[in-house]
């Protein structure tokens, strides 16, 4: 059995849309909120660049985990998050913008906030009215 983590979210939510923006050009993009599946463990892990171990996080039964992409471009994986339903609301464990979309350097803006998103409209659509819980790390502002 894999051991359950207590995380503490740190992310930012950069800029909020109804879409990704290119940092570079401009352009917005649609996304798509798949399931993450054993396919993904391979791109997605701490040797590519990402923080969490989502091998670990995707194997615990009592989570979902879910990858956000690019409409059209399911392969390659803007952000990631993970959530527990817990009978009256969301507990959102951990929230993840893939390594090309941290910094200052950041390849699209809008990740974290479409994830937050996502999760706020499926608490909506299980009849919990859009309520998520989540340990902060930082300072709520």
């Amino acid at each position: 059995m894999v051991k359950q983590t207590k995380y503490h979210l740190a992310t930012e939510i950069d800029k909020l849309t109804n879409s990704i923006v290119n940092t570079i050009s401009g352009d917005s993009f649609p996304t798509d909120i798949h399931p993450f599946g054993k396919v993904d463990i391979k791109n997605t892990s701490k040797k590519n660049g990402w923080l969490f171990n989502w091998d670990a996080e995707y194997k615990l039964t009592d989570r979902q985990v879910y990858k956000l992409t690019i409409r059209n471009n399911p392969e390659i994986v803007q952000g990631l998050l993970s959530i527990s339903d817990n009978g009256d609301h969301y507990y959102l464990h951990l929230v993840e913008s893939a390594p090309f979309n941290l910094g200052k350097d950041k390849l699209y803006e809008g990740v974290p906030g479409n994830l937050f998103a996502f999760t706020c409209k499926s608490s909506w659509d299980k009849g919990y009215q859009g309520f998520v819980s989540f340990t902060s790390k930082t300072k709520l502002i």
